[in-house]
């Protein structure tokens, strides 16, 4: 791999049984760039994200990460060379605060177990630290507010807050618009775009408007392989891409 690229797949495929779900996928993210990944549904992308963040073994193929093989490498240890996945569904404490699910992620980052049995004010240390993530998020007046009280989008920037307290050189952003009204959905593109100034985005996203305005590049799968790839231009003008979304009863615009 180059030294642009930060994250290489090589003949990447996941089977279950005799199904292939994922069959030669192979990738290739640049430093500093949103790479998105799209496809129709049952195209293979969650199990793709699966594996690239080590949910997920391979059949076959190898991932790399900053050229080193991670391809059999443990969750937790690929997060710690500062590749980490925010998740579809929300991953946040619901009954701690904004400021407590922060602490306890910059908790993680250290390297500290997190023990609830533990007395609150062992987490005071990481408040300054916490207070300048949320506010990096538009969370500044919900440090108080417990997570389940959020409102939907500002769940997913409280997401988005825990995965930037782990420190990754690299996010994977899992469906970052799923659920969100328009104005939410503005709110977390532009975060998405202010977050990715010192960092590299991969994310798997199916509202395509926001694909065409944050995009750098895209790979579009269908049947768990790549179809297709360039910037949005390029997607969008290519008939097979546009096959795929409309045999699935997707538009594409």
């Amino acid at each position: 791999m180059s030294e642009n690229e930060i994250l290489v797949t090589e003949g990447l495929g996941k089977s279950f049984g005799d199904f292939a779900a994922v069959s030669d996928v192979s990738l290739k993210v640049k430093r500093g760039s949103i790479h998105a990944l799209i496809g129709p549904n049952g195209a293979g992308k969650t199990t793709c994200f699966n594996m690239l963040t080590k949910f997920l073994t391979p059949s076959a193929g190898r991932i790399l990460f900053k050229g080193r093989d991670i391809t059999r490498m443990r969750p937790a240890d690929v997060a710690r060379l500062g590749l980490a996945r925010s998740f579809q569904i929300s991953a946040i404490f619901p009954h701690l605060t904004a400021l407590e699910n922060v602490r306890v992620a910059l908790q993680r980052q250290r390297g500290d177990n997190f023990d609830f049995w533990r007395a609150k004010t062992a987490l005071d240390p990481f408040n300054e630290a916490a207070v300048a993530l949320l506010e990096s998020v538009g969370l500044e007046g919900h440090a108080k507010t417990l997570a389940v009280e959020l409102p939907y989008g500002r769940k997913r920037a409280l997401e988005i807050a825990t995965t930037l307290a782990l420190d990754p050189e690299m996010m994977l952003l899992d469906e970052p618009m799923a659920g969100l009204g328009v104005e939410d959905i503005e709110r977390i593109s532009a975060l998405v775009r202010r977050v990715s100034a010192n960092r590299t985005i991969l994310m798997v996203e199916h509202n395509l408007q926001v694909v065409a305005e944050l995009s750098d590049r895209i790979t579009v799968m269908t049947r768990g392989r790549i179809l297709a790839e360039g910037d949005y231009r390029t997607i969008a003008a290519d008939q097979q891409v546009r096959q795929a979304y409309m045999g699935d009863g997707h538009g594409y615009g």
